[in-house]
């Protein structure tokens, strides 16, 4: 007898409806714009900046008229890298110093968030259904909604990182391709480590996008980290998949080393590069600590081994320093606390939400006294099941495997783990903003098995529902169906106080649910 031929994995490199997928998409996308930039330039506060964007409107508006930098008056330390400011800054230079001015762009990621969303769970489930529901999700989740509509830097960040993680995504599925056409083509067993793959585009503009996240803030350092071990574990099983001899050895061997390139050195150069106009600049702080200093003296852990490293280079690396030692300081035991501040555990199920804006007002609701406030909350409905879609995803990622879910734990957890690592540092909800795409395609890959459940048929020509699985499969959809509208009615209700719309007092205190959100 002769051994059977080792199996390979089906011809399944993405969804293939390709026209009602792009219909789809853009249609929850026109609706998450019309949700999003609707009366973009209220609550203003009579026209001035709400919460931080105290802080990054004058910042960008700086980069607008100082030369592509902010021009730090009385050389004031800025804290965060410039993309974010930057992206703010494009609005500004539209519309001018004005609501509208540092909020279009974050307004426009919003939507484009929603966009990527649908696109990338699609991508994961083979599924325009469920790729829809992921988008109208995230069109009725309440920290999204508000990041989508003030001029903050998190926003921007989640952006570039759903874009870095669907990247890795679509590489995962052009790295099978090219392994299919080599199986096909009797070119796997030619080598023990496999073949080569060739220049992989989509991993290179993953890592353009994550030195955007790691320019926009430094926690994009956790995304590089766990996305570049995703990318090799996804070769890893590709290789083995397609049968190749030593796929560990031939994935460090033909895939790591290029991926450090694309996922290391390529957002390295991006963030330096994020600092060009800093570079050229003649008053960027900090911009001529070293090889200009008082008495000849350059700051400390400048020079020594360091000495060759050019002037600028060096001058960064110390505006950087001060930079991650004012971070630092920021810790509870210095005394740094604020009323609405949170810890990660909490940041799940959104236990400890941020109240942006609060104003009393003498009209709008009907009553002589009327409450207008802005909170970031995530929509209840979406983020009270987060722990139960955890673990149902770490129970088929571990059991099956299914690598959907394992990826969306990858992104998830990026936004989540490392964060313990600092829990004395001062902490706020709005950190968890990059991790809501996840929550949502985790939650609409729960959906996607709910309605494929039900007793099946395998044939050849697919799978078939035996007649028995016809009413569970109609109950199934009824579940989904009444799990959304209730998303949707969540989301409608929350919409006053996600909005700045007046109510009355009574009307606020009532949408306060748990203790912890006052």
């Amino acid at each position: 007898m002769t051994s059977p031929a080792p199996r390979r994995p089906l011809p399944d490199f993405g969804p293939t409806d390709r026209l009602r997928g792009w219909l789809v998409t853009l249609m929850l996308t026109g609706f998450a714009a019309l949700n999003r930039f609707w009366y973009l330039q209220s609550p203003t506060d009579g026209g001035t900046p709400v919460f931080d964007e105290k802080h990054y409107a004058p910042q960008a508006w700086q980069v607008v008229t100082g030369g592509g930098i902010e021009d730090n008056p009385a050389y004031g330390l800025i804290v965060h890298p410039p993309v974010g400011k930057q992206m703010i800054a494009l609005g500004e230079a539209m519309f001018g110093y004005t609501p509208l001015g540092w909020r279009f762009t974050a307004a426009l990621s919003g939507t484009l968030l929603v966009l990527l969303t649908i696109r990338i769970t699609r991508r994961l489930s083979r599924s325009t259904l469920v790729g829809a529901l992921a988008g109208i999700l995230l069109i009725c989740d309440g920290m999204t909604f508000v990041s989508s509509r003030l001029g903050m830097l998190d926003i921007f960040q989640a952006l570039f990182v759903l874009g870095a993680f669907g990247c890795l995504i679509v590489d995962r599925d052009v790295v099978r391709e090219r392994l299919a056409r080599a199986d096909a083509a009797g070119r796997i067993g030619l080598s023990p480590y496999g073949p080569r793959l060739g220049f992989r585009w989509w991993r290179f503009g993953a890592g353009l996008l994550l030195g955007l996240t790691l320019g926009t803030k430094w926690s994009g350092l956790y995304y590089i980290a766990f996305f570049g071990l995703m990318s090799v574990a996804f070769d890893v099983f590709a290789r083995r998949a397609y049968g190749v001899e030593k796929p560990i050895a031939g994935a460090l061997w033909r895939d790591t080393i290029p991926a450090l390139g694309s996922l290391v050195l390529i957002p390295v150069g991006t963030y330096l590069a994020s600092w060009s106009m800093w570079f050229a600049s003649e008053d960027g702080y900090d911009r001529y600590s070293v090889g200009n200093s008082f008495a000849g003296k350059n700051p400390p852990g400048t020079d020594g081994p360091f000495a060759w490293v050019p002037d600028a280079l060096r001058s960064l690396w110390h505006y950087q320093g001060e930079t991650l030692a004012f971070h630092e300081s920021l810790t509870n035991s210095n005394g740094n606390h604020h009323p609405w501040e949170s810890k990660p555990w909490s940041w799940p199920m959104g236990l400890r939400p941020m109240l942006y804006y609060y104003a009393d007002s003498s009209a709008g609701c009907g009553q002589s006294s009327c409450v207008k406030a802005v909170m970031l909350i995530g929509t209840p409905a979406i983020w009270w099941l987060a722990l139960p879609m955890l673990a149902w995803a770490l129970w088929r990622a571990c059991t099956r495997p299914d690598w959907r879910y394992a990826a969306v734990l990858v992104g998830y957890g990026a936004g989540f783990l490392p964060w313990f690592a600092t829990l004395d540092r001062q902490m706020y909800y709005f950190y968890a903003v990059p991790m809501a795409p996840f929550l949502v395609m985790g939650i609409a890959l729960v959906l996607g098995d709910i309605l494929r459940s039900g007793p099946v048929l395998r044939t050849e020509q697919g799978l078939r529902f035996l007649p028995a699985g016809f009413e569970r499969q109609r109950l199934n959809l009824m579940l989904v169906c009444l799990y959304t509208a209730v998303v949707v009615a969540n989301f409608v209700y929350l919409w006053p106080i996600l909005n700045g719309n007046p109510i009355t007092p009574q009307d606020w205190h009532d949408h306060l649910w748990l203790p912890s959100w006052r």
